[in-house]
This record gives structure tokens, C-alpha cells and sequence, in this order.
């Protein structure tokens, strides 16, 4: 039970940090009927991942003050 309260902690928190993250990852919408390549998304991928791990540490180092 107490592994379910910690995904969905951390599922609240991944949610709640998704603004932050894509505003720092800086990434364009894609063009109405324009696809991205699978090397593409995995591109952009690369980039929310890193750009997440900033919020994180910005929204921890936050609270911390």
C-alpha cells in the first residue's frame, strides 16, 4: 500500500512541476499535420527529461528557504 501512495506522490508531483518543465525545456509545438521522426522525439525526449530534473531542483531548493 504504502508503494501506491509513493507513485502517486510522485505522479502528483511530475504533474504539478509539468508546467515549469516545459517552459524551461523550451521546446516548439509541432505544426498541425507535421510529425516528429522517432530520432526527433527522442531529441525532445533527452530535453523534458533534463529540463524536469531542473524543476525538481528548483522547486526543492524553494521550499528549502
Amino acid at each position: 500500500m504504502a508503494e501506491a501512495s509513493d507513485q502517486q506522490r510522485r505522479y502528483r508531483e511530475f504533474l504539478d512541476l509539468l508546467p515549469l518543465t516545459l517552459a524551461l525545456a523550451g521546446l516548439p509545438d509541432s505544426e498541425s499535420g507535421n510529425y516528429y521522426s522517432a530520432d526527433q522525439i527522442e531529441s525532445r525526449v533527452f530535453t523534458v527529461k533534463h529540463a524536469y530534473k531542473a524543476a525538481r531542483l528548483l522547486a526543492r531548493e524553494s521550499i528549502q528557504q
